[in-house]
């Protein structure tokens, strides 16, 4: 059939007072009393009728949205190839620009490191100073931010390289800037070459991140069906997920029907990609003393016509032991007494309610006062 919620045009999340609304108001819209001269009107009709008995049911609305959910989860599964292609292709793509603007950093900073030795020597030659060491390079080349850099990148190195004596700086400066026989400078120490480019490769490649991290997989979906008891106690539960694995978690407070609990990867596991999460809907089973109605319980109580016109105490079944149930005087079928804290536990820290619903019932055996004073009341009496 199609989706009951899309012919009764009411959202997945539509409350039961909604729903009821709803198929009523299409319901008269496509009688086919109303549509006389339309042929489609009696299918259309039915069609209506077929939505709102599936979504009034929980079970049968908890068992639809299940499915709905897994064939969700298929036609996903279905492209989880091509994703996984394009997500190759675009880590490819990734390592490729990487590599290039890696190789293009490092042949500029060679270049401008060698230029400004250069030019650096030349100050000190005709000044008289001391050339700049491989870290002051650094700094004016590429500002504080890429010393900082170096110092985190160089910050645990081994204990005697991180310290140097003044003889060791000194001859360091020294061999910074060589003359040559030809009366030209060059570098010499490789080290102070070698470190800012070291340092420029990691601030590129953090610059340009990694590749992508793997897909995670379509979640899976299971129902598991539990007592209103287990509910009240916090059981443990445990679910079949198909494959010979299972998995088991807690009922915490909250829990009531439809209710979805994710367990973090423990779904579907595909090549080249995270674990999935298995989404598990709670059904909670029929129980013979009450009925399910969000976190509150009913239950009904029956009650003779003298109790129910004059009123009685009556004590009933509870979820978690007898309850006494006052009963007003004048008290009708449509009467229900509410008592609360007796429902199932909800997310807030509170309780449901227990709602008593009344139903005035005959005697086994007619009793002919009665029947005398009920057709006088109707009929009047006469003399």
């Amino acid at each position: 059939m199609r989706d009951p919620y899309k012919i009764l045009g009411v959202p997945q999340d539509a409350g039961t007072d909604e729903i009821k609304a709803a198929w009523r108001h299409m319901a008269k819209a496509v009688h086919p009393d109303h549509n006389q001269g339309d042929p489609k009107a009696t299918a259309r009709f039915a069609e209506v009728g077929r939505a709102y008995e599936t979504l009034k049911d929980p079970k049968k609305r908890s068992l639809f949205d299940t499915a709905a959910r897994m064939a969700e989860a298929r036609m996903n599964g279905e492209t989880i190839m091509q994703q996984r292609q394009a997500a190759r292709e675009a880590a490819v793509r990734a390592k490729a620009a990487q590599a290039n603007a890696e190789r293009v950093m490092e042949e500029l900073a060679r270049a401008n490191a060698q230029k400004a030795a250069k030019a650096a020597a030349e100050a000190a030659r005709q000044q008289h100073v001391s050339p700049e060491s491989a870290e002051d390079i650094v700094e004016r080349i590429f500002g504080a931010q890429a010393k900082a850099a170096s110092a985190g990148a160089t910050a645990h190195p081994q204990a005697n390289a991180g310290k140097r004596t003044q003889a060791e700086a000194g001859k360091l400066e020294a061999e910074a800037v060589k003359p040559e026989e030809d009366g030209t400078e060059t570098v010499a120490a490789a080290g102070g070459i070698l470190q800012p480019l070291s340092i420029l490769t990691s601030l590129v490649r953090r610059f340009t991140g990694s590749a992508p991290a793997p897909e995670k997989a379509p979640d899976q979906f299971a129902q598991v069906t539990v007592t209103i008891e287990d509910i009240l106690k916090g059981s443990w539960t445990t679910v079949q997920l198909g494959e010979g694995r299972e998995a088991s978690f807690a009922l915490s407070a909250g829990t009531r029907e439809g209710h979805q609990v994710r367990l973090k990867g423990q779904g579907y596991k595909l090549p080249n990609m995270q674990r999935g999460d298995a989404v598990v809907s709670i059904h909670i089973a029929s129980d013979a003393r009450f009925t399910v109605d969000g976190f509150d319980l009913r239950t009904v109580l029956p009650v003779t016509i003298e109790n129910a016109v004059l009123g009685t105490e009556a004590r009933i079944d509870g979820p978690n032991g007898p309850v006494d149930v006052a009963v007003p005087a004048w008290s009708g079928s449509d009467k229900t007494i509410r008592i609360s804290g007796q429902g199932l536990p909800d997310d807030t820290g509170g309780k449901g309610d227990l709602i008593v619903e009344l139903r005035i019932m005959l005697w086994e055996k007619p009793d002919d006062k009665v029947t005398d004073l009920m057709r006088s009341m109707r009929e009047g009496l006469f003399l």
